[in-house]
C-alpha cells in the first residue's frame, strides 16, 4: 500500500516501520475471516483490514475522530488476522503504533478515562483489589442487578483429578 507518511511521524522509528507494515499489506482481506470483532460487527472498520485504512490515514495526517479511537479500541490484539495473512503483516504492531498516535490527540471522555485509570490501577494490585471486591460483595444486595451478576462470590476449585492411566510424561 503506497504510504505518504505526515511531517509529525515521518523518519520516527514509529514511522519508518508503520511505513514498512503499510507496505506490506495488499488490501486481499483475508484478515477479516478470522477476526472475531469483524465477524461478530459485520463493520469493515471493525475488522483488520479497515482499522489499517484508519491508521493509515491518520499517519497520513488526517485529524482522528472519537470514532477512530473507538474502532481502534475494539481490536481485541489477538492477532489472529497476522496468522492468515498471506503478506505476513504485523498488525498488532501497527494497531499498537495507530493507538498511541490517536490517543496523543483524541482526547477520551470523562468516564472512560475514570473507567481505564480505575482498570490498570485496580487490577493489577491485589491490595487495592480484593478489599474493593469484598466491600462490593458485601453490599451486593444493594447494587443493580446487572452489577449483582458480575461480583460472585468465590468458589472452591476442587479436588485434583486422579490419573486414569498409567502413562508418565518425562522432561
Amino acid at each position: 500500500m503506497q504510504t505518504n507518511l505526515a511531517d509529525f511521524i515521518k523518519g520516527t522509528a514509529d514511522g519508518n516501520e508503520a511505513e514498512a507494515i503499510l507496505r506490506a499489506c495488499v488490501h486481499c482481506g483475508f484478515c477479516t475471516a478470522t477476526c472475531p470483532t469483524y465477524q461478530l460487527l459485520g463493520d469493515e472498520l471493525d475488522g483488520p483490514r479497515g482499522r489499517i485504512y484508519l491508521i493509515k490515514q491518520v499517519l497520513e495526517g488526517a485529524e482522528p475522530t472519537r470514532k477512530t479511537q473507538l474502532h481502534l479500541d475494539r481490536c481485541l490484539t489477538c492477532r489472529n488476522c497476522e496468522s492468515t495473512c498471506p503478506s505476513g503483516v504485523k498488525y498488532g504492531r501497527l494497531v499498537d503504533i495507530g493507538r498511541r498516535v490517536v490517543d496523543e490527540r483524541v482526547q477520551r471522555p470523562l468516564k472512560d478515562r475514570i473507567k481505564r485509570t480505575t482498570l490498570k490501577e485496580f487490577l493489577p494490585r491485589a491490595t487495592l483489589y480484593q478489599p474493593a471486591y469484598r466491600t462490593g460483595l458485601s453490599v451486593r444486595a444493594l447494587l443493580p442487578k446487572a452489577l449483582q451478576e458480575k461480583l460472585q462470590p468465590a468458589r472452591n476449585a476442587g479436588d485434583w483429578p486422579t490419573r486414569a492411566h498409567a502413562r508418565k510424561m518425562l522432561v
